[in-house]
Order: C-alpha cells, then structure tokens, then sequence
C-alpha cells in the first residue's frame, strides 16, 4: 500500500525537450493506470474519506502515491485534484474511479504543458500528436490493464475462433461492432479473460474489437488503427507483431 504523505520535490531535473517532456508524462501516466487497476484495492484504502484532503499523484519514476497536496504556494506543480478521498463512499466505486481518473488526465496534460511552455508551437504540437497516441488514464481504467495477454475464452463462440484459419458466419462478429453491442449483460463476465494484445485493456462489449488469424490475440481496433469499415474487406488480419515477424523472416 502506498505512504500516504506530502509529496517531496522532485529528485529529477526538470524535462524541456519534447522527448523529455513525453518520457516524464508517459511515467507518470503509467504510475496513474496502475493505481486504478492493478493496484485498485490499495489505491481505494489510501483514500480514507476521514483523512484530510488527498490527491492521487504519479512520479516520473512510474510510482504512484495518494498524498496531501503540496505545501508550497505556488506549487512547483500544477496540483491534481483535491479531495478525491471525499467521495470515494458516496459514490458507486465504478463511477468513483472513472472521476478520479478523468481528473487523473486533465493533470498529466496540464503537467505536460506546464513544461512545455518554452516549446516552440510547432513543438507542443509534435508533444500533444505523441500523447495523444497513447490511451489515456480513462480508457485504460475502463479497459482494465491485466498481465495476462493471452486470454480467449473458448466459450464465446459468438466472438471468438478456436482455429484463426477459420472465418464462418459465426466467428465473423469479431469484426463487428455491432453486434458486439447486441450481446447480453453477461458478456463482460463471459469475456472477462480477454484482454487487448497493444494496451493489455480489458474486454469491453462497447468497443470494436479485431482478432488476428495468426497469433489469436485481440486488439482493440483503435490500437491497431483498424476501423468496422476497414475491417469488413479484411478477408485474413494479422497484427501489427505478426506483420513484422514474417517481414523479418523473409
């Protein structure tokens, strides 16, 4: 379980290259996505509504720490939002977790900014192009970050394919947003096992998903940049890892 106690000031330089600025911003955004996910059920207990004012924080080292805000004024930092510990008891634990983490990416932006304010324009642009490729705090909370990549469950016939080679009517929905939306409300339990071969996201009924027929991992069709539309003339996908692989080989 994480300390809970007032942030020190950072050890670390400050970063002012746009790759600079990008590796601080991406290790904090890690530290943030495992606090709401792998380590949900510490992060939850740090936040004891009794306690004073807390904020959830992220470290350039990929640690995260539930902490009273900072002491300074002005703060070295911009601050994330305080209080978080407040709700954490009136509010559905779901919908408590998605708050703090779309807070959790209002921060991480307006750290990001915070140090790239002597960029150049053309260079907060390349910096926000290349964090904006990354799923934010939000969308991987939602997803639900897991070790385990190689989850398929065999019993989700109507999504899944047990031989990648085969591509009947029934295996065909894996490319179909819409009917991944007509599926019933024990889907998400059905598929809990399935997790995204890029961001390592959880299943979501939601979401377009793709299936590669090499590998039999899937992706979500955002991390992939496949799209329903495009997925509908793809007759075999292999994932961006399987592409590569047989570029090498020959």
């Amino acid at each position: 379980m994480e300390t809970v106690r007032a942030p020190a000031a950072p050890a670390m330089s400050r970063p002012r290259t746009v790759e600079a600025i990008f590796r601080d911003f991406s290790a904090r955004r890690a530290g943030l996505v495992r606090a709401l996910t792998s380590d949900v059920d510490d992060f939850f207990d740090s936040c004891d509504p009794d306690k004073e004012n807390l904020c959830l924080y992220g470290h350039p080292d990929g640690t995260w720490e539930v902490s009273l805000p900072a002491e300074e004024v002005p703060p070295e930092l911009p601050e994330p939002a305080l209080g978080i510990n407040f709700a954490r008891n009136g509010m559905n634990r779901r919908d408590w977790l998605s708050l703090v983490a779309v807070h959790s990416d209002s921060w991480l932006l307006s750290v990001a900014f915070f140090f790239g304010a002597p960029l150049t324009a053309n260079e907060r642009k390349r910096l926000f192009s290349m964090i904006n490729d990354l799923p934010n705090v939000y969308e991987s909370m939602v997803d639900r970050k897991h070790r385990d990549r190689s989850g398929v469950d065999s019993s989700g016939k109507s999504r899944h394919s047990s031989k990648p080679k085969q591509r009947t009517d029934d295996v065909r929905p894996k490319n179909s947003r819409a009917v991944a939306r007509e599926e019933d409300d024990d889907d998400d339990e059905e598929h809990s096992e399935t997790f995204c071969g890029s961001c390592n996201g959880i299943y979501n009924a939601s979401e377009f998903w793709i299936g590669c027929d090499m590998c039999e991992r899937w992706f979500h069709g955002k991390c992939v940049r496949i799209t329903p539309a495009k997925a509908d003339h793809i007759k075999h996908y292999k994932c961006p890892e399987c592409s590569s692989s047989k570029k090498i080989r020959q």
